[in-house]
């Protein structure tokens, strides 16, 4: 049975807004591979969420032959495979920047 057209709504707290970016870093255990979501966001709570996830991968600690990339930005679309995600490396050097005004 095919699931319905469920609505994919951000991750952050309290934000019922539909999501259209995925913040994943490549995970590996030198066997398998696959993209690690760390949120689903809208385009408002994508600076915030994308800090959550560079701040939860530096906490990370990996098992031996474990991999895990920093943090990407992914445009989310429905149906689509995580390969065929097209990355945004632009957003993701704006959200990085240290000089970025957080007002």
């Amino acid at each position: 049975m095919a699931l319905s057209g469920y609505p994919v709504i951000c991750y952050a707290v309290g934000c019922p807004t539909p999501a259209v970016y995925k913040i994943a870093a490549r995970w590996s255990d030198g066997l398998t591979h696959e993209l690690k979501t760390y949120y689903l966001s809208c385009a408002d709570c994508l600076p915030r969420l994308f800090a959550a996830a560079l701040a939860k991968r530096n906490a990370c600690r990996l098992a031996p032959d474990e991999t895990l990339d920093i943090p990407g930005i992914y445009e989310l679309v429905r149906g689509a495979r995580d390969r065929d995600l097209r990355r945004r490396f632009d957003l993701e050097t704006l959200f990085a920047s240290p000089s970025r005004d957080s007002s």
